[in-house]
């Protein structure tokens, strides 16, 4: 019993996956309204420094995770669960950065419609994603786990949801598009955007194999 208590416990991982799941949130939401005000420099730097600022932050909760599990003998999920959820979702908040990144880098001189709509789906996903890691602590009640499946179903359909728009929105580029330059910069910010959701439901896909498990 003794040498029990001395061992090191499961520590805080699901309240850092929370906390990890906000900054992606934060991150998204400024994501968002940075492409909202993106003709006004002042705000468009504004929301981009706040990604970057969620970015860094989650940066650390990823590290913290990190180096718990190698002081922890005991977690509350296997081991290479944790691992791999906890980097699926900081490549999430990586790739909104790069967006920003890609955006500023390429000089885009106009936002579409399509841009606005990808990043929609892209926050949505986002929020879906915090919301199912806060219901990983308490996978023994049942009407939980059903919520965490259902979440994970609405990751999946946002995801295709997105697929549908970014078609949608390359068959338009190529069609009405004149300007070779402004094209190949928004092919590429359509694909950044879409990504963001497949890196969502990758994320699912982990939580939907964890509550199968541990249910």
């Amino acid at each position: 019993m003794f040498f029990g208590k001395l061992l090191p416990r499961d520590g805080n991982f699901f309240e850092l996956f929370n906390d990890h799941g906000q900054y992606i949130v934060e991150g998204a939401r400024a994501f968002v309204s940075m492409i909202q005000y993106y003709n006004t420099p002042d705000l468009r730097e504004k929301y981009a420094s706040e990604v970057d600022n969620a970015e860094r932050a989650a940066d650390k909760v990823t590290a913290e995770v990190n180096r718990l599990l190698h002081r922890s003998f005991i977690t509350p999920l296997d081991r290479e669960q944790i691992h791999s959820l906890i980097n699926a979702m900081d490549d999430v908040v990586d790739l909104l950065q790069d967006s920003c990144e890609v955006m500023a880098l390429y000089d885009v001189q106009h936002i579409t419609e399509d841009v606005q709509r990808l990043g929609d789906i892209s926050l949505r996903c986002c929020e879906r994603v915090a919301h199912a890691v806060t219901l990983l602590p308490r996978l023994a009640e049942a009407e939980v786990t059903e919520a965490a499946l259902k979440t994970c179903e609405e990751i999946d359909k946002l995801e295709s949801d997105a697929d549908r728009v970014m078609r949608s929105a390359m068959s338009r580029l190529f069609r009405e598009e004149n300007d070779v330059r402004e094209l190949i910069k928004l092919k590429a910010i359509y694909e950044h955007l879409e990504t963001i959701s497949d890196l969502c439901e990758d994320v699912a896909n982990l939580i939907e194999g964890i509550v199968l498990e541990n249910s």
